[in-house]
């Protein structure tokens, strides 16, 4: 397989389905060999606990499509991709789960579109199989992003999608700590579209994303997109000063109008209550920023790789 024909490249963070891949593989190879002359495979495991590096490993060796990638630890689905596409050598790189819930035979009809003159086509997803509680944690998660990033997210738009090479290299030039996909995708701009599919059930597997996990990467996301919750910050904070001003001078009224009101405790409280929840909250928004930007001053690499497994003429291709 000559590297530099390569039409589409398909990145496929791996975690926590490996009873999927095979299922995932056979249905990638009929929608792509149908599709393009030359495709690959990326097949990236973020250290998952379920031992799947085994089945990549074995598809890794019996595909020259396929490329295995072993990263040295869990790093994260966003960065699993970034390693994925920074391998990518396709003129077209498609970016999907491994779970099947997204349907592999959908890559036609985004690239298809793609090929009418978009560099980014995202998958719109209708049917969403998920429970109620997830689907409105999902909306309110969305809704509250798009106030404070003051732009127009939409929920039902994931990582499925297919990008040009110029979106790709945007995307990667930005090696930022916090980086969701589809968010710095929509970002980069350039021509965008999108394709209604409809969702599937998970083959195998379930989310690896807890209630905290969704907190903490709500919190990544928003503080690495927005500066709002710093003016909103000192919004709560100028009205918590004006609530403490006001009771103190209701307090002085009323000691003025009825000197046995006692003065001591009710001011002392109201305005220890006030001014340190005022300053708790304000600390820990910047707080937040401060170790955004201690993260990133470290300069720390994106991801580590232990292993990869590719195809001898990929070798050859790179020496």
């Amino acid at each position: 397989m000559n590297t530099s024909d390569i039409e589409i490249s398909v990145v496929v963070p791996v975690y926590g389905c490996p009873e999927a891949l095979p299922e995932l593989h056979r249905r990638l190879t009929e929608t792509l060999s149908a599709l393009v002359g030359s495709y690959e495979i990326i097949l990236v495991d973020d250290r998952c606990p379920k031992g799947s590096w085994e089945d990549v490993e074995r598809l890794a060796l019996e595909d020259e499509h396929v490329v295995g990638m072993r990263l040295a630890r869990n790093f994260g689905q966003s960065r699993a991709i970034t390693a994925g596409l920074d391998r990518a050598r396709g003129t077209w790189s498609v970016v999907m789960d491994c779970d099947c819930q997204d349907p592999p035979e959908f890559i036609r009809d985004l690239y298809l579109k793609a090929k009418e003159g978009y560099d980014v086509v995202f998958a719109r997803r209708g049917g969403r199989k998920d429970s109620a509680i997830t689907l409105a944690l999902s909306r309110a998660y969305y809704r509250v992003f798009s106030y404070l990033a003051e732009t127009e997210i939409d929920p039902t738009i994931g990582n499925f999608s297919i990008a040009s090479r110029r979106a790709r290299e945007a995307y990667l030039s930005m090696r930022e700590q916090g980086r969701d996909y589809s968010l710095f995708m929509t970002w980069v701009g350039f021509e965008q579209a999108t394709v209604d599919i409809k969702a599937e059930e998970r083959f195998a597997g379930e989310s690896s994303y807890s209630f905290a996990k969704k907190v903490a990467l709500a919190t990544e996301t928003i503080t690495s997109h927005s500066n709002k919750p710093l003016m909103l910050a000192v919004r709560f904070g100028f009205i918590q000063m004006l609530l403490a001003l006001l009771v103190i001078v209701v307090l002085i009224v009323r000691r003025l109008t009825d000197p046995t009101v006692p003065m001591g405790w009710p001011s002392m409280l109201a305005s220890v209550f006030l001014v340190g929840g005022m300053l708790v909250s304000v600390i820990g928004v910047v707080g937040i920023y401060v170790g955004n930007t201690f993260s990133e001053a470290k300069g720390r690499p994106l991801y580590l790789v232990e292993n990869e497994i590719r195809d001898k003429v990929d070798e050859l291709a790179d020496k």
